[in-house]
């Protein structure tokens, strides 16, 4: 018999023992391996502790749970907790400034998985930059990785857990001080360097620190745990940021190219192409500070109860300064060539050169923005072991999530510089990196500040708060001498309140305000261009434009201010100074009140002599919703500028509108040891995701802005039914020695209610458009063209400046109202996982090798245009696509040095473009390398070096065909260096 003495392994596996969510059978099975000495007990440490505390929850969880555990107090494996969940099988990531952010798991989004810090529901917060957020996801980034001592990953579901996440439900774990008796600490300080800044500091802090004491016999406990983390980084990417416009055939149509032989391989009428409606290079410097805090008191009268109060606080602001160089496509293609269509059912062209003849603007926008991410948590804890059978538990928790701009200038803004010097443009698509080369008017010789004024500017304020109050008793009763080993039991209450609101403040003055005297040269700074691309630029490079002009916002806007304070105008809410609105023109506003209760059985018997183990229980919950919305009210459309038209608003008023669903969900772990650590399972639930905010919202609004061939709107559907997934787990396991075993499974997701977007189009408000009116009809044959900035300036010189529509007189503007509706067909997923875990005896060399393929019965069919009366939208979901890591990774003695490596194949990330029309967005195949060395000093000090995307590697979005460039981001490399120091 094995002799069972506590050591470090020990620990571990009392952490996986007070960490798993449903403690039933799987707590009590490893108890009883322990109390029957069937570990091999080796002191490991590390990357070692690490894995070998992940295998064991996945080992004794009953359904497919995967882990990632803290190496040791406050030293997670990776520096962001999303960086280090990509590593699991079925996970991948998003990443927002080179950090990652959100995770997708099995195919299914941000929005799809939930996540739980300790077990609590958590709210999040998230801001858009041109709309309000409809989105329930949470960003990883906001909470350091130094508080969690592990993050679990529940791929199939228990009666025990609460629903949200049908791709997954993620539980952050965060250390207890009466779990570590004793006195501990650890500091530990980073310098950051970050070579893709151009002007902010190349090397920045991080500092934290973990301190934990237990006192009285160990009776009370008090944790302190404090991060702050600066970064400044930088970004250039080339994006069609208003997408493309799509066009199916030979017919004419907005943007169709001509036949007269200027452009190469014309599509036929059973091709299908795009044009661009513009292109710009940005040029994007940020800041972000992170600060986290966490305070754990603990308290324990009696070995029965134990009394846990926790505040847990995060806070992310990221101040964002952004250049840009861009130009408008209003669809006047003058030559160029295409990839070759096959006229046929299917064949989709792509631009290999495009020439648009519009001008006359060349964009020089400028943005300043500060945005804040606040999260708070309030928690309290009783756990009673009432009797020798019986366990209860009570959970309460208040916690927030709020996100916003920081100062008047808004969550997101624009102040648009220009030169209306550019008669043609040409891009070249040939290579991943679109080249602008622009042809200026005669007497020109590129950009000249001597030129320079400013045109439109746009004030944009996002918000966002969520509120989540939550009480859930849970208890446990164990059943002696019975096959039935334990019953879990609980119920649930929780309210949880949404607003989400957005507002713009806009100059349409497109055409210029003020003249270039107005401007002085000086606050124009010339930038080389082509530098700013190096890493992505192909052969073609030679062709770009040499350079760009960047400004200050506050210049800008102090020159604007002098100019409006000299024509005595009002120009913003602030009257002569530009600023955000803060009277929001869309509020939404969503409380669901939500009642659950579960009862699961646990069972443990021998089949075949064999050990079996089954966990099976229903959940019932009961959801109330009640939505109500801020719908403005508007009165005619006003054309702004060439492409450029607004909706008038007059007054606004709220709605509220009520929905609610029930559902019975039930769910069965089946888990057996076929021999000794060989073990297969199988697992059969049904879980929901609720949609998402602005699907459900209390009415009707009206996007303010338009273009020449219509509007655009959103409907809400309080009634909108969740996600419905029927989930189906087989997978096998066999953990053949310390630290390693190989795995395979296989899942299958049927989704009902596919929650997707249709649309009607109506003439809402009957908005009365000057476009195509008999005004405008004049315009034109006076003209000779049908130019749209020569017909508005003719409006304007003949009927007077603002353009507006008549109504009585002129045509009502098409309104494309979004709704989501829940979808009559049932959709599918499926896929295989398989990894590896291996280390190799006592050499101190370890691998972690694992791919999953992700494969839905439904596909975006790049074919259809989505266009024409009646058509229905597709219902594709987002993000399905295969991923791999591969992780080797040597630890003996004083080092530690690990590489690793990620893969993620390419997906579909949205249906519908920035212009609001109905075109796919694919994000391409990406990998990265990161790496970590460690060295210890002796066993209070560490150093350590950590690398992320070594590599350099870029990330590249496209529309229907490749070469329809939505955006490319060139992502630097960057480097951490630190010393960690434990007491």
């Amino acid at each position: 018999m094995t002799t069972f003495k506590k050591t470090r392994l020990a620990s571990s596996l009392s952490l996986v023992i007070g960490t798993l969510a449903a403690p039933g059978i799987q707590a009590q099975e490893t108890e009883n391996e322990l109390e029957a000495g069937n570990f091999e007990v080796i002191e490991v440490s590390g990357i070692r502790q690490s894995l070998t505390k992940a295998m064991l929850t996945k080992k004794a969880a009953s359904g497919v749970v995967d882990a990632i555990s803290a190496e040791d107090m406050g030293k997670f494996p990776d520096t962001n907790l999303a960086e280090s969940l990509q590593r699991i099988t079925g996970v991948s990531i998003d990443r927002s400034q080179g950090e990652g952010s959100r995770i997708t798991v099995r195919g299914f989004g941000p929005d799809y998985n939930l996540v739980t810090l300790n077990g609590r529901q958590m709210p999040a917060a998230n801001i858009e930059a041109t709309s309000a957020s409809s989105s329930r996801s949470y960003d990883f980034a906001n909470l350091a990785s130094e508080g969690v001592s592990a993050v679990e990953v529940y791929k199939t579901s228990l009666a025990s857990q609460p629903t949200g996440g049908i791709g997954s439900t993620v539980n952050l774990v965060t250390a207890k001080p009466l779990s570590n008796p004793g006195r501990q600490a650890t500091v530990t300080a980073k310098g950051m360097m970050d070579g893709s800044t151009e002007t902010g500091d190349s090397i920045t802090p991080l500092i934290s620190g973990i301190y934990s004491e237990t006192f009285n016999d160990d009776k009370f406990g008090i944790q302190i745990i404090g991060s702050y983390q600066e970064r400044d980084g930088g970004q250039a990417s080339a994006e069609t940021g208003n997408g493309w416009y799509t066009i199916q055939g030979d017919g004419g149509d907005w943007g169709s190219l001509p036949r007269d032989g200027s452009f190469t391989n014309l599509p036929g009428p059973n091709d299908v192409y795009s044009v661009p409606r513009n292109l710009a290079y940005n040029f994007d410097e940020f800041s972000r500070t992170r600060t986290n805090g966490q305070l754990t008191l603990q308290y324990a009268p009696t070995e029965d109860i134990t009394t846990t109060l926790d505040y847990t606080y995060s806070e992310l602001e990221v101040h964002t300064q952004r250049q840009q160089l861009s130009t408008w496509f209003n669809g006047i293609p003058a030559y160029g060539e295409y990839t070759p269509g096959t006229n046929t059912v299917g064949s989709v062209m792509g631009p290999v050169i495009y020439a648009d003849a519009t001008c006359c603007d060349i964009g020089l926008g400028t943005s300043d923005t500060s945005t804040f991410n606040e999260n708070k948590s309030l928690g309290f804890n009783v756990e009673w072991l009432a009797s020798d059978n019986l366990t209860l538990e009570l959970d309460v928790h208040s916690s927030t999530a709020e996100a916003g701009p920081q100062n008047d200038l808004g969550s997101d803004n624009v102040v648009s510089a220009v030169s209306f010097d550019r008669v043609l443009t040409e891009v070249d698509y040939s290579q991943d990196f679109p080249v602008m080369d622009i042809t200026y008017a005669d007497g020109v010789n590129g950009l000249d500040p001597a030129r320079m004024s400013t045109s439109g500017t746009s004030f944009r304020n996002s918000y966002m708060k969520s509120e989540i109050d939550q009480l859930q008793f849970r208890g446990n009763y164990y059943l002696d001498d019975s096959v039935i080993t334990s019953i879990d039991f609980g119920i649930t209450a929780m309210e949880s309140k949404n607003r989400s609101a957005y507002s713009v403040a806009q100059r349409d003055t497109w055409g210029g305000y003020g003249t270039a005297d107005d401007y002085p040269d000086d606050i124009f700074m010339q930038e080389d261009l082509p530098s700013r691309f190096d890493d992505v630029l192909g052969s073609n490079g030679a062709d770009l434009e040499p350079f760009y002009y960047a400004s200050n916002i506050q210049d800008l806007i102090g020159a604007i201010s002098a100019i409006a304070t000299a024509n005595g105008e009002t120009i913003s809410p602030c009257g002569t100074r530009l600023c955000m609105d803060p009277n929001y023109q869309v509020d939404r506003r969503v409380t669901e009140t939500q009642i659950a209760a579960y009862l699961q059985a646990n069972l443990e018997f021998d089949f075949a002599d064999r050990p079996v183990w089954i966990s099976a229980g229903l959940r019932y919950e009961d959801t109330d919703v009640e939505s109500t919305a801020l719908v403005p009210q508007f009165t005619t459309i006003q054309w702004s500028g060439a492409n450029e038209f607004n909706a008038v608003m007059d007054g606004e008023t709220f709605t509220t509108l009520e929905g609610g669903y029930d559902h019975f969900l039930p769910s069965i772990d089946i888990k057996m040891e076929v021999s000794e650590d060989w073990f297969v399972r199988g697992s059969y639930s049904e879980t929901i995701t609720r949609p998402g905010y602005g699907d459900i919202q209390g009415g009707l609004t009206v996007n303010q802005l338009a273009r020449f061939n219509g509007g655009t709107g959103n409907a809400g559907n309080p009634n909108l039914l969740p996600f419905e997934s029927t989930n189906i787990d087989f997978s096998t396991e066999y953990y053949y020695g310390e630290g390693s075993y190989v795995s395979i499974g296989y899942f299958d997701k049927t989704v009902d209610n596919f929650i997707g977007t249709d649309t009607f189009v109506d003439t809402i408000f009957d908005l009365p458009t000057p476009f195509g009116g008999p005004r405008y009809d004049e315009a034109v044959a006076a003209l000779g063209t049908d130019d749209a900035g020569a017909v508005l300036q003719y409006l304007r010189d003949n009927f007077g400046d603002p353009v507006q529509g008549i109504r009585g007189e002129d045509p009502l503007l098409p309104i494309t109202v979004t709704q989501a509706v829940n979808s009559d067909t049932s959709r599918s997923v499926d896929g295989f996982e398989m990894a590896v875990q291996h280390i190799f005896g006592e050499s101190g060399f370890g691998v972690i090798v694992n791919y999953t393929t992700v494969d839905g019965d439904v596909t975006y069919d790049n074919y259809n245009t989505n266009k024409g009366e009646g058509v229905q939208n597709q219902f594709v979901l987002l993000g399905l696509s295969d991923t791999a890591n591969a992780v080797l990774f040597y630890e003996k003695d004083e080092w530690e040095i690990r590489v690793a490596w990620n893969w993620r194949d390419e997906f579909l990330s949205a249906t519908v473009d920035g212009n609001g029309e109905r075109n796919p967005t694919y994000t391409e195949a990406y990998d990265q390398i990161d790496v970590n060395v460690r060295y210890n000093v002796n066993e209070n000090l560490e150093l350590f070096v950590e690398g992320i995307n070594v590599t350099g590697e870029y990330q590249r979005t496209h529309g229907r065909h490749p070469n329809m460039l939505m955006g490319i981001y060139d992502v630097e490399p960057r480097y951490n260096v630190g010393v960690r120091y434990s007491f």
